[in-house]
């Protein structure tokens, strides 16, 4: 497995994941702002972005996808950043690999399951007339019947791509194993050790992904956990990204 990435600045690395349905390019503002002082990696994980498509997803390979990226790079300690999905990424990957991360930042995600909240999303998307349609309006005006959100439909619609063998549209992300999937990216990370890594929870005072209640589970697990709520929604590097960038800063450099 060869992952997608880009490199931003110099200095001691620092890796991001993005979220599900996502890919770099969402986390390439942030990562620049970043990159004046540090080394910055943003990757597409498989199946998203222009990273390889497969026919298996869960978070052991996901995982084990962020170490091979690690030791093809050189990379034997680094710093990680991951949103939502790329969050849970890197909770099962301190399961394994706690040795080579140096600090993580686990943005909008716990490590309980989720009861999914995407369904409509997936149907959208895979209704969606991608292979006929003239322009992104058409898809556009597809998407809409299903999500009200222009700002959810503007993120989906980063993934597409025109088709130049046939003509129309087709997507980025392996839509269809991701849809199959659903249930495996939904589950929880399961636990036999503590974990001590030096670990900030970053979590939108406005979600529901990270709640009070959340708190002391992940304190059990993660027993050099700190917490640190922002003003926004799921997409805090989208909604927030100074404020995000802010206290990024502070925990890599207070350590």
């Amino acid at each position: 497995m060869e992952l997608n990435f880009k490199t931003f600045g110099e200095g001691d690395p620092v890796i991001i994941l993005h979220g599900l349905f996502g890919m770099l390019d969402n986390w390439q503002t942030f990562a620049k702002a970043l990159s004046k002082k540090y080394m910055v990696y943003l990757v597409d994980q498989r199946d998203h972005g222009r990273s390889p498509h497969t026919d298996e997803f869960n978070y052991t390979l996901l995982a084990e996808d962020l170490k091979n990226f690690m030791d093809q790079n050189w990379l034997y300690e680094a710093r990680l950043i991951g949103h939502s999905m790329g969050g849970k990424t890197l909770l099962e990957f301190a399961k394994h690999y706690d040795d080579e991360i140096e600090q993580m930042l686990i943005v909008d995600m716990g490590i309980k399951s989720y009861p999914g909240g995407h369904e409509t999303i997936i149907e959208s998307m895979l209704t969606a007339p991608i292979h006929i349609a003239e322009n992104r309006r058409d898809i556009d005006t597809h998407l809409s019947k299903y999500i009200k959100d222009q700002g959810v439909r503007q993120f989906l619609m980063k993934n597409l791509q025109r088709d130049v063998g046939n003509g129309g549209f087709k997507w980025k992300m392996n839509l269809e194993l991701l849809s199959k999937e659903y249930p495996n990216i939904l589950s929880a990370i399961e636990y036999d050790d503590e974990i001590s890594v030096d670990t900030l929870f970053v979590y939108g005072s406005q979600s529901s992904y990270i709640e009070k209640r959340d708190i002391n589970e992940i304190k059990n697990t993660f027993t050099n956990s700190k917490f640190e709520s922002i003003d926004a929604g799921h997409w805090i590097h989208a909604e927030k990204p100074k404020e995000l960038l802010k206290v990024t800063l502070d925990f890599f450099e207070n350590k």
